[in-house]
Formats: C-alpha cells, sequence, structure tokens
C-alpha cells in the first residue's frame, strides 16, 4: 500500500477531530451532525454529509475498522485515481449509502404509520406515542411490540459513520485488484477480494432484510454505499479516464 495518500489522510485526521472533540467540548455534536430520520425535529439537509464524519462514542471499535478501511483500501485507490477523483468517489458513495438508507427506513416507518392510522389512531396520537414511548396496549392486537419498537428506533436513532462510503471503497477495491488477498479477523484465511467482498456485502443484505442483527448496524447503508461504489467504479473501468490532479 505504500506511504498515506493525501485525501485520505486528511479525511482520517477529520474524523478522529471529531471523535475527539465531544471529550473536550461540552457540545452535542452527534444531534447536529447526525443522520437523523426525515420526519425527526433534529433533521437537516446538511446531515446526509456530516454523518459521515460522525462515529459512536460507544465504542472505539466503529471508528477503528473504518478508518483501517478507509486506509487500507483507499490509499491504492487515491494512488490510481488521483485526489480529485477519489474524493468525488468517496463523497459519492457515502450520499447514496444515506440515500438508500434514509429510503428503507422512511418506507418501513410509513408502512408501520399507515398500519397505525388503519386502526384507528390519529396524527396526534401518533405523534404522542413516537413522543413518549407510551402507547395503549391494545394496539398489540393488531401490530406487534417488535414492530412498535422498530418504528420509535426508526424516528428517534440517527445513523453514524464512514462505513457506506468505505463499503463503496471495498467495491471498487474489488474491482480494480480482483486477486487481492484479504482476511477476516474471525477467518483468518486469505480469501481473493473479488469473493470476500460480495459475500460480506451480501451478509448485510441478508441481516437488513431479515433484521436479524448484532448491535445496532446500519446494515441498509452498507448496501447502498457498495451500490453506488460499483456503479461508479465499473463505469470508470468500462470507460477509461485521465487521472484528476
Amino acid at each position: 500500500m505504500g506511504r498515506i495518500t493525501e485525501a485520505v489522510k486528511h479525511l482520517i485526521i477529520i474524523n478522529i477531530i471529531l471523535f475527539l472533540a465531544p471529550k473536550f467540548v461540552d457540545f452535542d455534536l452527534q444531534g447536529l451532525f447526525a443522520l437523523h430520520f426525515p420526519e425527526n425535529e433534529n433533521f437537516g439537509f446538511w446531515q446526509f454529509v456530516t454523518h459521515m464524519f460522525m462515529h459512536s462514542q460507544q465504542t472505539f471499535m466503529h471508528i477503528l475498522f473504518n478508518m483501517y478501511g478507509l486506509w487500507a483500501f483507499g490509499t491504492p485507490l487515491e494512488q490510481m485515481w488521483g485526489r480529485n477523483r477519489f474524493l468525488f468517489f468517496y463523497f459519492s458513495a457515502g450520499l447514496g449509502a444515506a440515500a438508500v438508507y434514509t429510503l428503507v427506513n422512511y418506507y418501513q416507518f410509513n408502512s408501520i404509520y399507515d398500519q397505525l392510522m388503519a386502526i384507528g389512531l390519529n396524527t396526534e396520537e401518533i405523534k404522542e406515542m413516537l413522543s413518549t414511548g407510551k402507547y395503549n396496549t391494545g394496539i398489540l392486537e393488531y401490530i406487534s411490540q417488535e414492530k412498535l419498537a422498530e418504528f420509535y428506533s426508526t424516528y428517534h436513532t440517527p445513523a453514524v459513520g464512514a462505513s457506506g462510503a468505505v463499503y463503496g471503497i471495498l467495491v471498487a477495491f474489488g474491482l480494480a485488484f480482483p486477486n487481492a488477498k484479504l482476511a477476516l479477523i474471525f477467518f483468518p484465511v486469505p480469501i481473493a477480494a473479488k469473493y470476500f467482498i460480495p459475500f460480506i456485502i451480501l451478509g448485510d443484505l441478508f441481516f437488513g432484510i431479515t433484521n436479524y442483527s448484532v448491535g445496532n448496524v446500519a446494515h441498509f447503508a452498507h448496501v447502498g454505499g457498495a451500490l453506488i461504489g460499483f456503479i461508479i467504479a465499473w463505469y470508470w473501468k468500462q470507460n477509461q479516464f485521465k487521472r484528476w490532479n
């Protein structure tokens, strides 16, 4: 991989600064910069970009894995594409991840919202439920407690992290270097990128569809970043380009 490239280095520095800042500044950066559900009062359009630079304060592993992926797979891509093209790709994958994640959440949220309206709840009652988390247990005859918890969580839980953009980078790396050997920490057997990367993306798709997941992971953001990354990287590979400085 060689020396870290300039764009990758500065992206990592910005992520680390914003990860450490809440420990020293009494200001709710997560509330301002994390990606909230569009119906939430804390939502702002800038969050489609800023959420890529925020990471969970609950565990250091979140930012560690993302920054490792950015460095390990982003560096050779920036060397190949140049700084400007790499940055265009990075932000496009991150924005695509946020868009797909938000659209899926919007569909799931409105599906439950419509069910609540169908059983007789009005808009104010649903707003009250989202505000307090409390509801008439009679609702459970029509909608499961799991669905109501998902409804509440979708509304209140913001998305953070560079994972969507990093998944785009992973896909682009796999297209550019399909025979490069990669390994999982829990399965330390080297596997060619052309097999390894589709495997982990299919895993995210499975967990996203089934809701069978360990921890609070935005699987559809990963899938969205991978999809946009694939489209751009595939197009560039098919249509040879001049390096952007």
